[in-house]
């Protein structure tokens, strides 16, 4: 059925990969029209009384929980309201969560040896996850037991990219929550890895380089410690010299900002995008930078020296709807990620602790 209908899309509005394409834009193409046909599967096989060949369903509480989404989107914008770094904190987390052992909200359990405990993920504790409680606490109160802390996540994180200025897009729901979390699981990789590296790791999650190019784009809001790039301000690959590939004046800029020994210092943290700063605007603004060579981490950096990736760089530098575009299918994909439905997991009652037999 899938099939049948990306044929006829194609067909219908002629969009096809010819050999002058870059390989990314048929990936863009191949996952916008596949995303079409999920939608058009949904209906189309609804009405011949057949079971959706989906894992998750759009409204999947439309009947248990008919307001849901509502309520999420509220609380996330009564939050948002008073600290926008809601945005990015709210991103990473999601993104912390899905790269590991999936999105099934396994990040937000709490335990002495549990993922938010890993090196990886310092400082992810704080204002998302507190309100993701009270988001959680909201929907317990109106549909006990229903709402997943996993697809909570999810919905929590569009909507507040969405005040950013991310465009909304659909999320498919009906996740179930993991009953186990562990530190040892976490295999985030480092922010100053090559984007070959990041690329690998982003396929080992089925996703491709137009993934990997767009995901990072949420570098344009939110800060990072100095300690992810001191090696890139004063021993780049143990030169000890700075990253030839910075801008000598964003150099000098981050030079003041994180000294050699700021770690001792407290650590103190950097905007990744200064273009956005306190305002934690999600633009485009990103891909000027790195192209100018003034991206915060050595990862952002990286992209401009593949040919795939810096041709997107530069795409989305041009046009910030194409941008905007992408980032929908983007983080649709990486919601999808080993997710947990049927009888698999659980939905938790708190968050942060599995259920009591």
């Amino acid at each position: 059925m899938v099939g049948r209908i990306f044929s006829s899309m194609q067909a219908q509005h002629g969009l096809t990969c010819v050999e002058e394409y870059p390989d990314y834009l048929c990936k863009a193409l191949s996952k916008a029209l596949a995303l079409l046909a999920l939608c058009a599967v949904q209906h189309v096989e609804a009405a011949e009384g057949l079971e959706p060949p989906l894992t998750l369903k759009w409204h999947y509480y439309r009947n248990s929980c008919r307001d849901a989404e509502t309520y999420v989107r509220h609380q996330v914008e009564y939050y948002w309201k008073p600290d926008k770094s809601l945005t990015p904190k709210l991103l990473r987390l999601l993104y912390s969560d899905c790269f590991i052992t999936g999105c099934d909200a396994s990040i937000l359990l709490d335990g002495r040896n549990s993922e938010k405990t890993a090196p990886q993920n310092s400082g992810l504790e704080g204002y998302g996850t507190v309100v993701i409680d009270k988001i959680k606490q909201v929907l317990e109160q109106r549909c006990p037991g229903v709402v997943s802390c996993a697809d909570i996540l999810n919905l929590a994180a569009r909507d507040a990219a969405h005040l950013a200025g991310a465009p909304s897009y659909p999320v498919l729901t009906g996740r179930r929550d993991g009953m186990s979390s562990s530190k040892a699981s976490v295999d985030l990789p480092s922010p100053s890895i090559s984007w070959e590296e990041a690329l690998a790791y982003f396929e080992s999650r089925n996703l491709d380089v137009l993934d990997l190019a767009t995901l990072l784009g949420a570098h344009s809001m939110g800060k990072t410690h100095c300690s992810y790039i001191t090696d890139r301000l004063y021993n780049y690959n143990s030169t000890g010299k700075p990253d030839p590939d910075m801008d000598p004046s964003y150099l000098a800029q981050m030079r003041k900002q994180c000294p050699p020994n700021s770690k001792s210092q407290g650590d103190p943290q950097v905007f990744l995008d200064p273009a956005s700063g306190s305002s934690y605007t999600f633009s485009n603004s990103y891909y000027s930078r790195l192209l100018n060579h003034q991206a915060t981490l050595g990862i952002d950096q990286q992209l401009a020296r593949g040919d795939d990736t810096s041709q997107i760089a530069q795409e989305y530098d041009a046009g910030l709807e194409d941008f905007r575009k992408e980032f929908a299918l983007s983080m649709a994909r990486m919601g999808n990620i080993k997710v947990l439905t049927g009888n698999q997991g659980e939905i938790r009652k708190n968050c942060r602790a599995v259920n009591s037999k």
